[in-house]
C-alpha cells in the first residue's frame, strides 16, 4: 500500500470515529436534559399535590374538632387526593397520608373540643396532625433530586 491510501484510510476512520463519538456525546447529553426535565416536573406535580393535600386534611381536621357530624364532600376530596398519591408516591408516603385520614375520621367520633382544650393539644404539640406526614414528603422529594 502506498503512503497516500494509507494516509486517507487514517483520515478516514478518524473522521468516523469522531463522528460516532459526537453523536453518542449528543444522544447522552439528551438523554440526561430530557431526564432533568421529567424530574423538575414530577417534583413540581408532587409538591402541588401534597400541597393541597395539606389543606384539605387541615380543613377536615379542623372541621372534625368543632364538630361531631363529618364533613362527607371534604372528606371525599381529601381521600381522591390520596387516591391519586397511590398513582405517583412511595408506599411510605401513602400509609402516612391514610394514618392522617383515619385520624380525621376518629376525631369526628370524639366530642367537640373546647377552646382550653384545643390550647392544650396546641401547647403539648398534639395538634400537629400533619407531622409525619411532611416529614415523609420531604424525604421523597429529596429523591427527586437530579
Amino acid at each position: 500500500m502506498n503512503a497516500s491510501v494509507i494516509s486517507a484510510l487514517a483520515a478516514l476512520a478518524g473522521a468516523t470515529i469522531g463522528g460516532f463519538t459526537s453523536v453518542i456525546a449528543s444522544l447522552l447529553t439528551q438523554r440526561y436534559q430530557a431526564r432533568a426535565q421529567w424530574l423538575v416536573q414530577e417534583k413540581l406535580r408532587r409538591q402541588e399535590l401534597y400541597k393541597e393535600f395539606i389543606e384539605e386534611a387541615s380543613k377536615c381536621y379542623t372541621h372534625a374538632l368543632q364538630h361531631d357530624k363529618a364533613d362527607i364532600p371534604a372528606l371525599v376530596v381529601l381521600y381522591t387526593k390520596i387516591g391519586r398519591m397511590r398513582v405517583l408516591s412511595s408506599p411510605t408516603l401513602i400509609k402516612s397520608a391514610e394514618t392522617v385520614g383515619h385520624k380525621i375520621l376518629d376525631t369526628y367520633l370524639e366530642p367537640d373540643r373546647t377552646f382550653l382544650e384545643l390550647r392544650e393539644m396546641v401547647n403539648s404539640h398534639a395538634i400537629d396532625l400533619l407531622r409525619d406526614f411532611t416529614e415523609a414528603c420531604r424525604r421523597e422529594l429529596e429523591t427527586l433530586r437530579i
